[in-house]
């Protein structure tokens, strides 16, 4: 009862929000902005509270599948609200505020398979908030590269009608860049914390399998760090940024699962 009030609140708010801003974009009405980011922030607030009782419970910490996704939703739902106190894109939120409601109602109903740890160090709990914070930042520049790859097939094909529905175009870039920026510096922390706390001891059945998880980050990594180079010195945008944006975004997915993998395996809950 402690976390499900909350939960259920934020779902409603989350829910709420997304029906404003949908009403607004295909009925026509005013502007409803500040009333869109005000339910956001609420409902983030919820979701917080939840999400941190979700993870430290009073047995101990989980770091299962579901409340990790949930801490997830929840910076993605943070960063598109911070966002838009600057750029419009608050039309983003039709999409993603359900998609936190949902992953909130399966980490409510379905039940963990990792038990809760009292022996979890803080240097490994400090390595995989970094990750979460860095693979939440890469989810929104994800998706902000279809976006973009979406609004720029239009505009060369003609169909305006379609991209008033959607941020400019260069609001996007410039939001797809900020967040490559941001996600890159939190994934270079986490890179780093995770060498320093993790235990590579080869003698460790996990020790592959997180050599493999290590493999396919620093892979994301490079790809992230070229295109950034690429945008800066080579004026990359557009399809190509959206191209190694996606292609960096997939083996960091590749690696993220790899590390639920490697966790099961370091916490013995496989």
């Amino acid at each position: 009862m402690q976390t499900l009030l909350p939960a259920i609140l934020a779902c409603v708010l989350y829910l709420i929000g997304a029906g404003l801003q949908w009403a607004v974009l295909h009925r026509d009405l005013p502007s409803k902005r500040t009333l869109v980011i005000a339910v956001g922030l609420l409902a983030i607030c919820a979701h917080g509270y939840f999400a941190w009782h979700q993870i430290f419970t009073g047995k101990g910490i989980d770091i299962g599948a579901l409340p990790l996704a949930s801490v997830i939703a929840l910076a993605i739902a943070g960063t598109i609200i911070l966002s838009s106190l600057r750029r419009p894109v608050e039309n983003l939120v039709i999409v993603l505020f359900p998609l936190a409601a949902i992953i909130i109602v399966l980490a409510i109903i379905l039940p963990g398979r990792m038990t809760p740890r009292t022996d979890i160090p803080r240097g490994i709990v400090t390595h995989i908030v970094l990750a979460v914070v860095a693979y939440s930042m890469l989810t929104i520049a994800a998706f902000q590269a279809m976006l973009l790859s979406f609004g720029d097939y239009k505009l060369k094909h003609r169909s305006l009608s379609v991209l008033r529905n959607l941020p400019p175009l260069q609001t996007m870039e410039g939001l797809l860049f900020e967040l490559l920026w941001l996600g890159l510096i939190f994934m270079s922390l986490s890179i780093v914390t995770g060498f320093l706390f993790l235990e590579w001891d080869y003698k460790n059945p996990a020790v592959p399998a997180l050599m493999q998880h290590a493999a396919m980050t620093l892979a994301a990594w490079i790809v992230f760090a070229v295109l950034l180079w690429g945008r800066y010195r080579l004026g990359w945008r557009g399809a190509v940024a959206s191209r190694w944006t996606l292609t960096g975004f997939a083996l960091l997915a590749i690696g993220y699962f790899g590390s639920k993998f490697v966790l099961g395996m370091m916490t013995g809950h496989a």
